[in-house]
């Protein structure tokens, strides 16, 4: 649970805005979720593939995060209510009730996220969650990968940091929460299975899709509507137990077609929804916790009416 203080409600009134915005602050996260900041950050980088470029500042709202990827067994009791299709796992090594639940299809993944009552998160919300407001490469900073700090194609360790798998040979994910959280207390976000955006990809970069990628909230091509003329691949990010280095930066992004037909098992998910603005709430805290405060009795007055006492 993440709590909101007096001290930081008083911060948010002196935070700079932009473009007439200020961020939401952190209500009380969900549970098995994770309050991402919201605010301006860095989207993209100005080098290396043309898919990449270029970097913009973008901003994002607070929203909510799984802290972990779904797990087997939380995909699987989807299925056992009805509201999650069956997706098989074609290799041995990947059913451990607490690994990533991978090998699922785009489709897939957003009915578990909607049965929750969630959704899945944009690109946007999935690169600041991985490199926060300064534009930090990793989770954990801008140090190099190590496998002490994520689960990928390590060299001289080899796939999976070097984790066996009876059909794959050498490889495979490991059980969430196996290495540090990151920033914002996510779990894995760099690391162990690649994850679904809602997203449509832009083999063209940032520039292919114009305004749907900038400015407030950017959602990609046709503004995350489900049909999108000429764009047919969805985007994934994060890196995984299957590919090198170069896949973990929160800029690096790929495709992959949404019905994910070959069962590639480098895919997982999680979810996110939208805050609650804590704005609500703090006539509410305000009364409670400063209620009979001399010093404080000005500053609830101006947020709200003070409460009748009974006699």
């Amino acid at each position: 649970m993440q709590f909101v203080t007096p001290a930081v409600m008083l911060f948010m009134m002196f935070l700079p805005r932009c473009e007439g915005r200020a961020p939401k602050l952190c209500a009380p996260a969900p549970a098995d979720m994770q309050c991402v900041f919201g605010g301006e950050m860095i989207r993209g980088r100005d080098k290396g593939p043309r898919s990449q470029r270029p970097s913009a500042r973008i901003w994002v709202d607070t929203f909510y995060m799984d802290t972990t990827e779904v797990t087997v067994k939380a995909f699987d009791a989807c299925v056992a209510a009805g509201k999650c299709p069956f997706q098989k796992t074609n290799y041995k090594g990947f059913s451990d009730p607490e690994q990533p639940k991978v090998g699922v299809s785009w489709f897939a993944a957003r009915a578990f996220c909607e049965a929750q009552g969630k959704r899945l998160p944009t690109e946007a919300e999935f690169e600041k969650a991985i490199r926060g407001p300064d534009g930090e490469w990793f989770a954990w900073g801008n140090d190099p990968p190590s496998c002490a700090n994520t689960v990928y194609l390590a060299p001289k360790v080899g796939r999976g940091c070097g984790k066996t798998s009876p059909k794959e040979g050498t490889g495979a994910t490991w059980p969430v929460k196996s290495r540090p959280a990151g920033r914002y207390g996510l779990y894995d976000i760099s690391g162990n299975a690649d994850e679904w955006t809602q997203d449509w990809y832009t083999y063209g970069g940032y520039a292919e899709c114009g305004a749907d990628c900038l400015g407030v909230n950017p959602k990609g091509p046709c503004g995350g509507a489900d049909k999108c003329p000429g764009f047919v691949e969805r985007v994934v990010k994060g890196g995984s137990w299957f590919w090198d280095p170069s896949h973990l930066p929160g800029y690096f992004r790929r495709p992959h077609f949404p019905d994910n037909k070959k069962i590639y098992h480098h895919f997982g998910f999680r979810c996110a929804r939208d805050s609650v603005t804590p704005w609500d709430f703090v006539p509410i805290l305000i009364n409670e916790w400063v209620d009979g405060a001399a010093r404080f009795s000005g500053l609830r007055m101006w947020w709200h009416p003070p409460v009748k006492r009974r006699k």
